[in-house]
């Protein structure tokens, strides 16, 4: 079963960090694009970074910088680093892998990040 599961959110201060993972099965994540989403309250969801079979990696201006996407071929992992988070920054965090997942049509849970003082 193809499924991508997303973990490591919590509460963080103003300039903190955080690493979230996304665990993929049923594929092997390192063979398509990943992607980051975000959804901020009261907002869409938006796209924030993404990373290609050969390691070509972009991102949304407002984390450029800040925040670095990864995978770990062993654990079939993609990660994503944040570094001096900012409260705009709160939001469910979601992994997707189009290319294997067949498109955009579902999600999963995501996971919780809150920054706040």
């Amino acid at each position: 079963q193809v499924q991508v599961v997303e973990s490591g959110g919590g509460v963080v201060q103003p300039g903190g960090s955080l690493k979230l993972s996304c665990v993929a099965s049923g594929f092997l994540v390192n063979q398509y694009t990943a992607y980051w989403y975000r959804q901020c309250p009261g907002k869409e969801r938006e796209w924030i970074a993404f990373i290609s079979p050969s390691r070509v990696t972009n991102y949304e201006d407002s984390v450029k910088g800040r925040f670095t996407i990864s995978v770990d071929d062993a654990k079939n992992t993609v990660y994503l680093q944040m570094d001096n988070l900012k409260p705009e920054d709160t939001a469910v965090y979601f992994c997707k892998v189009p290319g294997a997942q067949g498109g955009f049509g579902s999600w999963g849970q995501g996971t919780q990040v809150t920054v706040s003082s």
